[in-house]
């Protein structure tokens, strides 16, 4: 089996630190086959996927104008 490193949110990283043996071994299998999944289903254009995100934001109320503040907060 090979290793990977995958960077995670401290809340994640230590909630599966804290899990027991078990816990982590059952984490690992679950998220190496839904990494085998997402890697063999092939994917759609990334043009696609963001315009899917964009029409889903405008339908949920995002105008260009909240879009722009947003982008610009600080």
């Amino acid at each position: 089996m090979s290793a990977i490193t995958i960077p995670v949110d401290p809340h994640t990283a230590r909630a599966f630190e804290q899990a027991s043996a078990e816990e982590q071994r059952k984490l690992r299998l679950l998220l190496s086959l839904r990494l085998r999944e997402l890697t063999t289903t092939p994917l759609p254009p990334l043009q696609t996927i963001l315009d899917e995100v964009g029409r889903e934001a405008q339908e949920k109320g995002l105008t260009p104008e909240i879009l722009h503040t947003l982008l610009n907060a600080e």
